[in-house]
């Protein structure tokens, strides 16, 4: 069961009990939209300053709005295109301190003024992306960057290609 708890500490400790909790919440569960809707869950209620958590998955041709947290969304990402899509084509995490300054960027939610984007990747196998946005520009520093690319790495461990 997850318990609510008050992330205090050092950040370093905080994005620590994260990472457990998400090893806990999706520990030997075999569904992916039962594991990408918690693990969406946990990091909206962990991660502050944020306007939208979710994922986007890969069907093979663009990517589509998969489990999320925030208003409704953009539903197929053509790869190249925007953020998400300019990620998942290159296979490798875009953080974006001023979304309207992208070429291309896509505007799910006016408010969102940046962004980061993980790609999920098993087995070489593109899975979809992780997506945060931010009203806040700047939101999303190195650190940010190397707790959720752990999320993610532990994440898709569990997934089924």
């Amino acid at each position: 069961m997850f318990r609510t708890d008050n992330y205090t500490g050092p950040r370093e400790s905080q994005q620590e009990a994260v990472l457990t909790q998400l090893r806990s919440l999706i520990n030997d569960e075999p569904s992916n939209v039962a594991n990408l809707a918690n693990a969406s869950a946990l990091l909206n209620f962990y991660l502050q300053d944020i306007n939208w958590v979710g994922f986007y998955l890969f069907d093979g041709h663009e990517l589509v709005l998969g489990p999320f947290q925030g208003l409704p969304a953009c539903i197929r990402i053509p790869l190249g295109k925007g953020v998400c899509g300019t990620s998942a084509q290159q296979r490798k995490t875009l953080r974006i301190e001023d979304v309207h300054s992208f070429p291309g960027h896509i505007a799910c939610d006016a408010a969102s003024n940046s962004e980061i984007v993980i790609p999920m990747i098993k087995e070489d196998a593109l899975l979809g992306v992780l997506d945060i946005d931010s009203p806040l520009k700047g939101r999303f520093d190195e650190e940010d960057q190397r707790f959720l690319e752990q999320f993610v790495d532990i994440l898709t461990q569990q997934l089924t290609v």
